[in-house]
């Protein structure tokens, strides 16, 4: 089980941990809150804001889901799943008023840690996510495949050999 605590620069404590079924709620209506400005750039309902409870559950059974808690409220969240040998990351979320804080970083970097037995580690966003790129890019993770998927969207696919 991955547990870590971290205190950030101006005070922000940080606790990384390993998701419960209870707390899968939490995370839905926060990656609800936190893709709203993704859905804003690609002007559409995005798989993310239509996905149900049940299906998050069945994400919970195959992998594993961290959570970012700040005083106890959840604040950021990550999953994964291991597919052929490869770890597949989805939905980096973080509260939108927490952002620019470092919290999506150490979550990366969590997720990663309770990944590294595998080789690779895999994970895809669009092409007008800048900001999600720049982070990417500067956790090391490079493109090996870009995927449109309509005249607004391309699917930029990353990896990163551990």
């Amino acid at each position: 089980m991955y547990s870590a605590r971290i205190i950030r620069k101006g005070g922000l404590d940080l606790d990384i941990a390993k998701a419960e079924s209870s707390d899968l709620l939490n995370i839905l209506e926060l990656q609800y809150e936190a893709y709203q400005s993704e859905a804003e750039i690609y002007g559409e309902m995005i798989p993310p804001l239509k996905q149900t409870i049940g299906e998050l559950e069945e994400e919970f059974k195959e992998g594993i889901i961290l959570k970012a808690a700040v005083h106890g409220e959840i604040v950021g969240s990550v999953r994964a799943k291991i597919q052929d040998e490869v770890c597949l990351i989805g939905k980096l979320i973080v509260k939108p008023q927490y952002q620019n804080q470092g919290i999506g970083q150490r979550l990366m970097k969590a997720i990663e840690e309770a990944h590294g037995h595998l080789k690779r580690i895999e994970l895809f966003t669009g092409h007008k996510s800048t900001r999600n790129l720049a982070l990417y890019h500067k956790l090391g993770y490079r493109i090996y495949k870009e995927e449109e998927v309509n005249e607004d969207l391309t699917m930029v696919y990353m990896y990163k050999e551990v």
